[in-house]
């Protein structure tokens, strides 16, 4: 059964019961079914319908732009590992267990798409009109607010820098698939399923907080447990499945909160709760927001440009992947248009080891990855195969379009003190770097303008929680 029949029986399924199960101390909240149409058309959710779409078409813009732009941007995997080692590895060694590891995988990916759906509808189902704005927005700008660190600050996942770790999530069959034409997993900092779980979490504290309420006798509460339950869970897979690091998530965090702090106090202007959405600017209040937003934003932006000129300058061989003995990991070639061609340089950075490396199409690759691990003499025989002597490179060229290839690089050693260092440079051919730029500006300018505002309530000593516009204060005053 392929990822998409299952996340659709999932949405058909289990979405009414989600719903029905949450609210049923909240009869009098319910949307009739009679009313859905008209619900749906006066609170405008058919813009949180073109929202989705909108988050997918950039999420693909952004995965486009990764591969093309790693070999200026590098990556900082080195300096995480030196931070906090073979935590990660620990864990997985600890709890590895098949069971555990075919429901996280399952978790992973299905609940966590589910999740993120699920939550707008039962927000829109019981009524409540400024909650379903703000997960719908949580979503789409916390996505966008990731960017420029997905880009700019690559770190490699933990399986394929971790010697011995298993890449749990991404050996198996239809997983591979969907994951290397979907989500490549090639890059671990910050981590969403950390961040856009929390930034719902968050979302609910100010929202009831504002209002003076308490958690516990808000009428959502137990979908907020819900929606912690598998926070918590989320946090455990990212770790045992061989994806993240310990670090990404505070970064997740971070992420999610400044997501969901820039949301809470914006939501209210987007839906003219104070007046219209431009009542009370003018030009002064324009001009101190665009210089003040826009300097913090050109230091991020400094810093984004200095960090990339770090890794310019260290480019010469620098590591990619380490591989443990008799282990197995990839390289995501993505799809091309007509035309265009990728140059891959594949390098045994290891003095005296030999590696293996075998250039094949994803889904002829899922044959060999049925059984929760690479069968390695399998993709021997199926895919283009090389041997790279110790400081050797080969050079590989792909000019199949509309196709997803994966380089997988296997360490044949059985020694447990062999560890290969391997480079892999891949020349798209294309500069794309203005792109990755121009993505990132949005993110940019939302965490300064949480700061300015951040630090204009408490100029003004309200409340972190207070979501009001400007203008009013001194009207209250």
């Amino acid at each position: 059964m392929s990822p998409y029949t299952i996340m659709m029986m999932l949405v058909v399924l289990f979405t009414p019961v989600v719903c029905w199960l949450f609210s049923i101390s909240q009869k009098e909240h319910r949307v009739p079914l009679s009313m859905w149409a008209k619900e749906f058309h006066e609170k405008r959710y058919y813009l949180h319908a073109m929202g989705y779409l909108v988050i997918i078409k950039w999420k693909s813009i952004t995965d486009m732009l990764n591969e093309p732009i790693k070999s200026d941007v590098g990556h900082w995997t080195d300096l995480i590992y030196a931070i906090e080692g073979e935590f990660t590895k620990h864990i997985q060694d600890f709890f590895l267990n098949d069971t555990l590891t075919a429901i996280l995988n399952f978790h992973y990916l299905f609940i966590y798409l589910f999740l993120i759906y699920v939550t707008t509808v039962y927000f829109a189902y019981t009524g409540d009109r400024d909650m379903t704005d703000k997960v719908t927005l949580n979503y789409l700008l916390i996505y966008a607010l990731a960017v420029p660190y997905y880009l700019f600050f690559n770190v490699e996942v933990t399986s394929s820098w971790i010697p011995g770790m298993e890449a749990l999530l991404y050996h198996d069959g239809a997983y591979t698939v969907f994951y290397a034409t979907h989500d490549p997993l090639d890059n671990a900092v910050p981590s969403l399923h950390v961040a856009i779980p929390f930034g719902i979490l968050m979302l609910n504290y100010l929202h009831v907080k504002e209002k003076g309420g308490k958690m516990k006798e808000w009428r959502h509460y137990k979908y907020f447990l819900f929606v912690l339950l598998n926070t918590i869970l989320f946090i455990f897979s990212i770790l045992y499945l061989g994806i993240h690091w310990f670090t990404d998530i505070p970064l997740g965090i971070l992420i999610g909160g400044v997501g969901a702090l820039f949301i809470h106090h914006l939501q209210p202007r987007i839906r003219n709760d104070y007046g219209s959405f431009f009542k009370g600017l003018d030009k002064i209040k324009v001009r101190r927001h665009a210089i003040i937003e826009g300097a913090i934003a050109l230091v991020m932006f400094t810093l984004i440009l200095m960090a990339v000129n770090v890794q310019m300058e260290n480019s010469d061989d620098r590591v990619s992947f380490r591989l443990g003995p008799e282990d197995s990991t990839y390289e995501i070639i993505q799809e091309l248009k007509y035309g265009e061609h990728v140059d891959s340089t594949v390098k045994n950075l290891d003095p005296s080891l030999t590696l293996e490396v075998v250039y094949i199409s994803v889904e002829e690759s899922a044959k060999t990855m049925d059984n929760g691990s690479i069968d390695w003499q399998y993709l021997v025989s199926i895919g283009e195969h090389y041997i790279i002597g110790p400081g050797e490179e080969v050079e590989i060229v792909t000019d199949s379009y509309l196709i997803y290839n994966l380089i997988v690089m296997h360490n044949p050693s059985t020694n447990s003190e062999d560890i290969i260092e391997v480079s892999v440079v891949n020349d798209y051919n294309d500069n794309k770097m203005w792109r990755a730029i121009l993505l990132s500006v949005p993110s940019l300018w939302m965490t300064a303008f949480v700061l300015f505002r951040l630090q204009r309530l408490k100029a003004n000593k309200r409340s972190i929680l207070d979501s009001s516009p400007s203008h009013l204060w001194v009207e209250e005053e």
